[in-house]
């Protein structure tokens, strides 16, 4: 199963390069399924997996000139604050076991996989919709600080980059193309994920394999390199909709999984 994780974490970088975002959704599934670690543990773990990738995607992109730092950082900094809420106060204070609902027990784990596989399924959704670029000229920086700290407490509770959620809200809110939401999502990525990683340093009690975390990374950034290399070759609409109806089974999946067998 380890080698398959490995083997999957080609997809996750390939998805990045390709499209900013997708591909670090699935790296929490890989984690617990493939890898055998536990939710909890296995947020943090993607956090440093997709910060990683992501900043070296970020200086490709930097060499095209394609990252818009002024929205980027609107978007990224006030989403540190919603960061550290999530992983150094909401996750933390979480108890193991959270209720018991009809003689089924909802734990932290629980929790956190069927609001990731929830994520999931909505953000199959957008990507086989498509989004029409907004013809913004100028976005409300305001705005986009205020909506980049909630996109923030959210990925940072499920261990996710967010690309999922900042490419369309940089796309629809924020007045950029695609190909500048798609490069400008992962500055953004950047920035909170390994800010994330560093925020679980801090406690004591957390142990890294970092064995794990530093093969898995280097694996996800030939697939990062892939995804660049063909980002303008490959049909975006046709990629959108293919990784759109994964997204969907895969967390489909694991919501009736996770539901079934209670944790």
């Amino acid at each position: 199963m380890i080698v398959l994780g490995y083997v999957s974490m080609l997809f996750v970088g390939l998805s990045l390069g390709l499209m900013g975002g997708g591909g670090s959704i699935l790296t929490v599934p890989i984690l617990v399924y493939l890898f055998s670690v536990s939710p909890a543990t296995a947020t943090g773990y993607s956090l440093f997996i997709v910060g990683i990738v992501s900043l070296i995607g970020v200086f490709r992109y930097f060499q095209k000139n394609e990252i818009n730092l002024n929205r980027g950082v609107a978007f990224a900094l006030p989403g540190l604050a919603g960061i550290w809420l999530s992983r150094a106060i909401i996750v933390p204070s979480l108890p193991e076991s959270i209720i018991t609902i009809s003689g089924i027990t909802i734990t932290k784990d629980l929790l956190i996989m069927i609001i990731f596989a929830a994520l999931m399924v909505l953000a199959s959704v957008s990507m086989i919709r498509g989004r029409k670029e907004s013809a913004a000229k100028d976005a409300n920086l305001l705005f986009l600080a205020c909506l980049g700290f909630i996109v923030s407490v959210v990925t940072g509770f499920v261990g996710a980059g967010g690309g999922f959620l900042i490419v369309p809200s940089l796309a629809l809110l924020g007045g950029l193309n695609m190909r500048a939401a798609v490069a400008t999502s992962l500055f953004v990525i950047t920035i909170n994920s390994l800010f994330g990683f560093a925020t679980d340093l801090l406690s004591e009690s957390y142990q890294v394999k970092w064995e794990m975390l530093i093969g898995a990374s280097i694996v996800a950034l030939v697939g990062l390199f892939v995804g660049i290399k063909f980002s303008d070759k490959v049909s975006e609409k046709v990629l959108k909709k293919a990784f759109g109806i994964f997204v969907l089974v895969t967390g489909s999946s694991i919501l009736v999984q996770q539901i079934l067998s209670g944790g």
